[in-house]
């Protein structure tokens, strides 16, 4: 059969014989819908949880409305969201003026202009404000979080008299799912909360699409309450990053309900590991750099057997992707100095260093990639530059018999291996 996966704004191919092939694993069915904006009004006119938005916004009156949305490394649908999320708060008598778009970026770097026209679209650049999140500047104090964290958000989003929150719905191997609260912690956050909170990973309790216990999870909640969110539109997408549900009104009950929809399309039940996994970061954004394409590696692994294989395709257009984490790698003689170093204090950036080390600690990761040898060595790593190489090592380490899963849209499936 042809392996076709998509590599940054193209696509890469090889042919692997059908023998290898233990099952390929893609996101449940769903029917996409023909108006995904519909399916978004839709939502708006039944929010769960809360009354109307446009009721909301007359309710409160507000001078300043704030809607938090995803940066560059999300690709979400706001060609379809946007418009009719601002239609709905306009239709209160809201003024463009009063709005402004904070893109939570967390703790990555800014949206260049040419992304935002790119994702908002040239009409919603020019004619509403739109503000990157810095982690380490313009911040304001909302108190103390149970954990005794002060809880310090970007002003513009602590000064909102309306705050609403956007964004996908999937797994997330620390939060259990991403969307909701997330946009708050650490969307608009300050960098040490964000450090503080992903210093939770080693928590027993955090994992993929576990979020009940989770402690980070319910930080994030707690932040996201006290920063006064008044209402959420989130979507679940497949794998062509297309809407196939949509849920609108309460931080948590809305949250929820898409959770629902996302864990039935996004788990999947595999009888048990194999020797080679093909993993495909999913194209640009999503392979942007290896930052980014850490989750998809990491989701591949859980079906790997110990000593197995994964190739993880990512063109990596921007390599490593943050400062930290290339120092982590880069510096590392061995696996064994980032597990040290993570130890002896966390630090952003060094903890995708960590979760790369935890795979690849018990698994070889050939990276197909448009990063130089060495780059990927840093990474510990084997570089191959094509699919076809990469196949072709894979059956010399594991023998004419091996068998492989092919995992096109890594980032989207969660396999559960003995199922």
């Amino acid at each position: 059969m042809q392996i076709k996966l998509k590599y940054g704004n193209s696509y890469m191919t090889a042919e692997i014989n059908d023998r290898h092939v233990a099952g390929v694993l893609l996101p449940k069915e769903q029917a996409e819908v023909d108006n995904p904006a519909g399916l978004v009004r839709e939502a708006l006119s039944r929010p769960i949880g809360t009354p109307l938005l446009s009721e909301l916004a007359a309710q409160k009156k507000p001078d300043r409305v704030v809607v938090v949305v995803n940066d560059a490394t999300r690709p979400t649908p706001y060609d379809h969201m946007l418009p009719p999320l601002l239609d709905e708060i306009h239709s209160a008598g809201i003024y463009k003026e009063q709005i402004t778009l904070v893109i939570a970026t967390g703790a990555h770097r800014p949206n260049t202009e040419e992304e935002n026209r790119r994702i908002f679209s040239d009409s919603i650049v020019d004619n509403y404000r739109l503000v990157n999140h810095n982690c380490d500047e313009n911040l304001f104090s909302l108190g103390q979080l149970s954990n005794g964290s002060d809880l310090l958000v970007n002003a513009e989003v602590a000064a909102a008299d309306l705050l609403i929150t956007t964004g996908i719905i999937i797994p997330h191997y620390i939060a259990g799912f991403s969307g909701g609260r997330k946009s708050i912690l650490p969307g608009v956050a300050a960098r040490p909360l964000i450090t503080a909170n992903h210093a939770s990973m080693t928590d027993p309790r955090v994992d993929t699409a576990r979020w009940k216990d989770n402690p980070v999870h319910q930080l994030m909640t707690e932040a996201a309450r006290m920063a006064g969110v008044d209402f959420i539109l989130n979507v679940v997408t497949n794998e062509k990053n297309r809407i196939v549900a949509v849920v609108a009104g309460d931080l948590e009950e809305a949250w929820q309900a898409g959770v629902n929809i996302s864990s039935d399309l996004n788990l999947v039940d595999v009888k048990e590991p194999v020797d080679v996994v093909i993993a495909g970061s999913g194209g640009y954004p999503k392979d942007i750099n290896l930052y980014q394409a850490q989750k998809p590696m990491d989701n591949a692994s859980r079906v790997t057997k110990d000593n197995g294989t994964i190739i993880l395709v990512a063109e990596c257009s921007e390599g490593y992707g943050s400062p930290v984490f290339t120092n982590w790698m880069t510096e590392a003689r061995n696996l064994q100095d980032i597990f040290e170093r993570f130890d002896k204090g966390f630090v952003l950036g060094g903890h995708k260093a960590y979760a790369y080390a935890r795979v690849l600690d018990k698994k070889e990761v050939i990276l197909v990639s448009a990063m130089s040898e060495k780059d990927v060595k840093n990474m510990f790593m084997t570089c191959c530059h094509t699919l076809e190489e990469a196949l072709n090592y894979a059956e010399k380490k594991h023998g004419p018999d091996y068998r492989a899963i092919i995992m096109p849209q890594a980032g989207l499936v969660l396999p559960r291996a003995g199922k």
